[in-house]
């Protein structure tokens, strides 16, 4: 049983849909622009619409940000290949959320922080500053930025018929018009994205669970289709992988849970500009409960983008989509999973869920594309080649940085279309810098002797440690033991910290060393209503776990 051709094209109807959602974000775009903006050009206005966005706003724009292309296709490509497991990404960030709302926010509020390299600077000095500037402006651009795109167009090709090229220049083109209005239309738009997403989201996975029913002639009973998938997949529902298991080194068994995913999504949640951005310009109570919404809303993700991926994979055992999810040269590609369940919908709804994509990538590329722009502005430019740039002139260079970034990434996102498990492809990139950032961080926050040289070396070596350790193994023929990408950030991780205490504790002039930031103990406490939302999300998880262990 395989699609037919036309149902790879979408229809007038679901054209309309699309042009309308279009029409909303850009006229509500047009409208925040027009009614928020100052009468003079402000750089914490346009990079972190200072004190503008409500908790809410907040919220859906860490989402929005966070939630694309990767999620979409890349998650519902890893639930077909190695099935629920591949939340843990999802549900640890939910708790690592509450963990960045209590301790981080409010160091970086209290201190007037606005870019992550700011409190690199301010902390240790200028040279561990711009050294982890220019690592985060390779990896946004060339890592976050293309794949994105690529996927991003991969995806709108697979639904629309549209050609590979075009799909990354209309992306692009999308993706400039909300940039190129600042952070208070990327975090506005972002509700309407979220909203969008979701909804869209929800009715694949409806359609899908609804499909493997009726294929078992249970008709359109999505809960008979949950059970069912549940049996045909078992092994799919397991969340903790023993060390024989297939894909092992994706999700090494408890590092999942107590190693190197909490270095992963600590450093993606905490110390990430993109992703920070957003609550940088908010009071410290909105900033959190804007977060804590944001870890609510990340528990519904594996139902929008796993489930449907481990749903693809049942219908292909089944003898279902055997030619829509191979290639040209016949290899099985899980990538493939979510958009050919989005061929499915109907007329209309086919429309709605193709916006709800298109609203994914976009506001994440804005959101990646308008923290490009900030470091490199105000971090980079304004330090290193016009220190009396003014302040309508940094932000003018900031839309050019915008502009650039953009145009590089979609040279480049070509080039990954050879990869099998793009989502498994950024973690692995992104693991390389994330074990010297976090350490950098976390002793900076909490060790008043840490010193510029402890974190400059963390800073220089986190990138070579990581390369040995993963390229060892193949260098002496397996005489080195292979580490999953998830305990090789752990080892990293804690060689760094040792580092970074031994030459801290060598350097007697630590002692004296006086903190060039604020840390009070009383910015760590929260409201009962903080508090009670804390402990239901904890709850969730850990429910969760117990039950797909």
């Amino acid at each position: 049983m395989n699609q037919s051709a036309d149902t790879h094209h979408l229809g007038s109807l679901d054209y309309l849909v699309f042009f309308i959602y279009f029409i909303i974000v850009a006229g509500f775009g047009y409208y925040i622009f027009q009614r928020k903006r100052s009468k003079t050009a402000s750089t914490k206005d346009f990079f972190l619409a200072e004190g503008s966005l409500t908790w809410w706003a907040i919220g859906a724009s860490l989402i929005a940000s966070n939630i694309s292309a990767e999620h979409f296709i890349g998650q519902s490509g890893s639930g077909f290949a190695l099935g629920l497991a591949i939340s843990s990404y999802e549900w640890i960030a939910a708790a690592t959320l509450i963990i960045v709302a209590i301790f981080f926010i409010p160091i970086y509020l209290k201190n007037k922080i606005y870019t992550m390299p700011q409190f690199l600077r301010e902390r240790y000095n200028e040279t561990v500053s711009t050294i982890m500037a220019i690592f985060w402006l390779v990896v946004y651009v060339l890592v976050n930025l293309t794949s994105i795109v690529y996927l991003g167009a991969l995806a709108i090709t697979a639904i629309s018929g549209i050609p590979f090229f075009w799909c990354i220049i209309g992306l692009a083109i999308f993706a400039l018009l909300v940039t190129l209005g600042g952070m208070k239309v990327i975090g506005y738009t972002d509700v309407i994205q979220v909203f969008v997403l979701i909804v869209g989201g929800l009715a694949t996975t409806y359609l899908a669970l609804q499909m493997v029913s009726n294929h078992f002639g249970y008709g359109d009973n999505i809960l008979k289709g949950l059970a069912i998938v549940h049996e045909k997949a078992d092994t799919h529902f397991h969340m903790i992988f023993s060390p024989d298991h297939k894909y092992y080194k994706d999700l090494p068994g408890l590092s999942v849970i107590i190693g190197g995913m909490w270095i992963n999504n600590l450093n993606y949640w905490g110390c990430n500009q993109y992703i920070i951005q957003r609550a940088l310009g908010a009071d410290l109570k909105t900033a959190r409960n804007g977060i804590l919404f944001a870890a609510f809303l990340k528990l519904l993700i594996p139902l929008i983008a796993v489930i449907p991926g481990i749903t693809a994979y049942v219908l292909f055992n089944e003898g279902v989509f055997n030619d829509e999810l191979r290639n040209a040269a016949g290899v099985v590609k899980p990538d493939l999973a979510y958009p050919t369940l989005m061929n499915l919908l109907p007329v209309g709804l086919k429309g709605l869920a193709f916006a709800a994509l298109t609203a994914a990538i976009v506001a994440s590329l804005a959101g990646k594309l308008n923290s490009i722009s900030t470091i490199f502005s105000l971090d980079i430019y304004h330090r290193y080649f016009n220190k009396k740039a003014s302040e309508k002139h940094l932000v003018r260079v900031g839309r050019v940085a915008v502009i650039v970034s953009m145009v590089i990434a979609c040279i480049v996102a070509p080039a990954l279309t050879t990869l099998d498990q793009a989502y498994q492809f950024i973690q692995d990139c992104v693991g390389y810098i994330s074990p010297g950032i976090l350490a950098i961080f976390l002793l900076g926050f909490f060790w008043r002797r840490t010193t510029s040289l402890a974190a400059l070396l963390a800073a220089i070596l986190t990138i070579p440690l990581s390369a040995i350790l993963n390229f060892l193994p193949s260098w002496t023929n397996g005489a080195f033991p292979e580490y999953p990408f998830l305990d090789r950030m752990s080892i990293v991780f804690g060689f760094l910290v040792a580092l970074m205490i031994i030459v801290t504790l060598l350097d007697k002039r630590s002692k004296d060393q006086k903190r060039i930031i604020v840390i009070d103990p009383s910015l760590f406490r929260t409201t009962p209503v903080f508090i009670a939302g804390s402990v239901i999300i904890t709850a969730i998880l850990v429910v969760l776990y117990t039950v797909f262990w």
